[in-house]
């Protein structure tokens, strides 16, 4: 499949082949073979602090997290399982109510079995936000086909 059908393909397919995404509203703004740019509406279940009216930290990680996955894919050109090995999340401010979450994730390194990735997320402007990643992702097509094989007979 060519670069730009397979990133289209992964575009158009995303939401659909992971219901949660679907369920939070992820768009996807921009993908190419460096990175991946998605949005999230805010919802008021997503507070975290009532009192003080910020949200949960978690529906961050999980943008971060599925955004970083699909740079990942996005930078493989192909379809392949691809799971989260290591994901630091640094939160810098809160996330406060009524505002959309952006992220925009971008691999910076590929290798036959690891996918390494910078993510940030923020609300109102790039230049200052919210949350910063970094993650690994273990490239399952890659080092796995080995450990398929059976091993020699002694």
């Amino acid at each position: 499949m060519a670069q730009t059908g397979f990133l289209e393909a992964l575009r158009d397919n995303f939401t659909r082949v992971i219901p949660f995404s679907h369920d939070c509203g992820m768009v996807i703004d921009r993908i190419d073979a460096q990175g991946a740019d998605a949005r999230m509406p805010y919802r008021p279940e997503w507070l975290g602090d009532t009192e003080r009216g910020l949200v949960h930290t978690g529906i961050i990680t999980a943008l971060v997290d599925t955004v970083s996955g699909l740079a990942a894919l996005a930078a493989a050109g192909r379809f392949e399982p691809m799971p989260t090995l290591d994901l630091r999340m640094d939160y810098l401010r809160p996330a406060v109510p009524d505002k959309t979450l952006y992220c925009r994730a971008e691999c910076y390194r590929l290798t036959r079995s690891i996918a390494f990735v910078r993510a940030r997320a923020w609300q109102d402007d790039a230049a200052e936000p919210i949350a910063v990643s970094q993650s690994t992702f273990m490239r399952a097509s890659g080092g796995s086909r080995r450990a398929l094989r059976p091993a020699p007979k002694p």
